[in-house]
């Protein structure tokens, strides 16, 4: 069982994956090309660690942002995923999701958690890796 995350209202992004990117970095290390591009900005907010000891991830919903842009945004729910077996969660920002919005998230981290179950079996780690699903704040 997942333990609840405690997240604040409004969060500081910085941007690590540009929605349409196909990279996603690691720092400056290239972690993982995707055959598809992502959906939405993906970051992590800066000084706050995610269960797994990472920084912890942020998707921001909205337009297009640059690499490396900061913005304040607000939180309306959390990705629950797991990582290797680890929890990995990823708080939804910016704008409000809309129902094709959260489609579109199910889809994305369905597919993710399959290439990255075979990434953590290359790299030797073992846990389940998987999608969990939304919870939305209002």
């Amino acid at each position: 069982m997942l333990r609840p995350l405690h997240a604040p209202s409004r969060v500081l992004a910085r941007i690590e994956v540009p929605k349409g990117s196909f990279v996603k970095r690691e720092g400056l290390r290239v972690e993982y090309v995707s055959p598809v591009p992502c959906p939405f900005n993906y970051g992590s907010v800066p000084g706050q660690l995610g269960a797994d000891g990472d920084p912890l991830d942020v998707l921001v919903l909205g337009p297009a942002l640059p690499l490396g842009a900061e913005r304040e945004v607000s939180v309306h729910g959390v990705v629950r995923f797991l990582d290797a077996g680890l929890v990995d969660d990823k708080l939804i920002a910016g704008a409000p999701p809309t129902a094709s919005d959260l489609r579109g998230i199910a889809l994305f981290f369905r597919f993710y958690a399959r290439v990255r179950a075979g990434m953590n079996r290359v790299r030797g780690l073992h846990g389940e890796t998987r999608y969990v699903g939304v919870e939305r704040w209002e």
